[in-house]
């Protein structure tokens, strides 16, 4: 008597390259990994919370001391991702106990990173402007690119728990999904009273959270992570309506700030072509950079000429910027020669 064939695996073909049935990890097997509540709780949260505490301080230190190395030392520390994948998990089984169990602990872990990244903050002595430490401008200015990125490195995060043969991925998705950095941003600019810089890092720290979340529900919901029964599918699709909304309303400012950027860009690029034009009549003259700084444009230059023809300047940007903008130059020996407004 022959053996009976094995019956086929019914998921689409994608979802069986992705996640062959002999690799998929069970609903429990994840649900051990990623509910915080679930067996051995005492030891999983007494693990998280120890190193999501070290990791504040790693991610702090690091912004503080703008030093990458340190931050990506913090991203492969921060345990924060199994509770955000805990809710991915509750909302794919239809768990609500798993779902509000993590987001308790993203709540938690949450509020003490920013919380360690305030204190920090304050004691020690500010020595430069916010903007100038990388760390922090990286950080403070997310855009749709941050988005896109979150959702490829939230899907690489679930396939990588998903699946048994792949968890060597993990360190490098906690390097790429930035969780804990941000939120030690936000303690920081709130310790000095940067509350709109505070923001900006907050909004890409929510992006991140919200890509994680859905990328990893729509995994172990297609797989059928936790044997999804009929009368879970109106839940499902609910949940699903509702993270996408949330990731909706983030996605709004990250694409306003990346057609900012783009504006300002070509701004910027426009106002620098005509400035080269312009100190061509100077010899030994160079523009050193253009910024806009609330609405006047500062045009550095490096000149020998310690009166440098100034309206000619205006002449070359009409028509090539908006009308309104005070042009100020900015001479290396730090003199402001107030231009005009453009027109």
């Amino acid at each position: 008597m022959t053996d009976a064939p094995a019956p086929a695996d019914p998921q689409p073909w994608l979802l069986r390259t992705v996640l062959p049935a002999t690799q998929r990890r069970t609903a429990a097997e994840l649900a051990d990994e990623l509910d915080l509540g679930a067996a051995g709780a005492h030891d999983k949260r007494s693990a998280f919370w120890t190193m999501l505490t070290l990791a504040s301080v790693v991610a702090t230190a690091g912004v503080l001391g703008d030093s990458t190395a340190t931050v990506i030392g913090a991203m492969i520390i921060a345990p924060l991702s199994t509770p955000i994948m805990g809710i991915a998990l509750g909302v794919a089984t239809g768990s609500r106990r798993t779902s509000f169990r993590s987001i308790g602990f993203v709540a938690a872990g949450t509020a003490l990173v920013v919380a360690v990244g305030a204190l920090a903050s304050v004691a020690v002595p500010a020595t430069s402007d916010l903007l100038a430490n990388s760390q922090i401008a990286a950080r403070t200015s997310p855009g749709l690119l941050d988005l896109v990125a979150a959702m490829a490195t939230g899907v690489a995060g679930a396939v990588a728990l998903a699946r048994r043969d792949v968890a060597a991925v993990l360190p490098g998705v906690a390097i790429a999904i930035s969780l804990v950095p941000p939120l030690a941003v936000v303690g920081v600019c709130l310790g000095r009273g940067a509350v709109g810089l505070a923001l900006g890092a907050l909004v890409l720290f929510a992006s991140n959270l919200l890509a994680l979340v859905l990328a990893g529900t729509l995994l172990f919901a297609a797989v059928a992570a936790g044997g999804g029964r009929d009368g879970r599918r109106g839940e499902h699709r609910r949940a699903y309506v509702a993270i996408g909304a949330l990731l909706l309303v983030v996605g709004v400012p990250l694409l306003a700030n990346t057609a900012a950027g783009y504006l300002l860009h070509v701004l910027t690029a426009r106002v620098q072509t005509a400035a080269d034009a312009w100190v061509q009549q100077v010899p030994g003259a160079e523009v050193v950079g253009v910024d806009l700084v609330s609405d006047e444009l500062h045009v550095q230059v490096r000149t020998p000429d310690p009166d440098p023809p100034v309206a000619r300047l205006l002449d070359a940007l009409e028509g090539q910027v908006p009308a309104g903008l005070d042009v100020v130059v900015v001479t290396e020996q730090g003199e402001r020669i107030e231009v005009g407004t453009t027109r």
